[in-house]
């Protein structure tokens, strides 16, 4: 009963790391496509005007990565992006086909999907919303 016990509180403390990492990795990358948008970094185009509908985009993804990164308002900031991602991949993607990976989609399906998780799950243990919470 004892060993059964530990392995439960193990398992517990592997997800609840595992989910810390998940939701700090899709954060960090998701703000880098949006510093990608918004000061050119990583790319060989240079930035976008802050009023067109990319400029909107990146700012989302600055913000939005920022807050899940750091876990405040995580399953807000999630939601949005849920949403930025499904709007992004029917008005560039589908457009091109179907197949995400002949539309180039893919990669906003996946994003779509990482966020319907944080949704749910929200910030986790290790986070602004349970530092605040106590």
């Amino acid at each position: 009963m004892f060993l059964k016990h530990q392995i439960i509180v193990i398992r517990e403390n592997i997800e609840d790391v595992l989910y810390f990492l998940f939701r700090v990795m899709v954060g960090f990358f998701f703000f880098l496509h949006g510093t990608q948008k918004i000061f050119g970094w990583f790319s060989n185009n240079g930035p976008v005007d802050l009023t067109s509908l990319m400029g909107v985009a990146g700012l989302v993804e600055i913000i939005a990565g920022f807050l899940i990164v750091v876990g405040l308002w995580t399953r807000v900031a999630a939601f949005f992006s849920a949403g930025q991602m499904l709007v992004a991949y029917v008005m560039m993607h589908a457009p091109q086909g179907l197949v995400p990976l002949v539309n180039r989609g893919e990669l906003a399906l996946i994003y779509f999907a990482a966020f319907l998780v944080l949704i749910i799950h929200g910030s986790g243990k290790a986070s602004l919303d349970q530092l605040f919470a106590k």
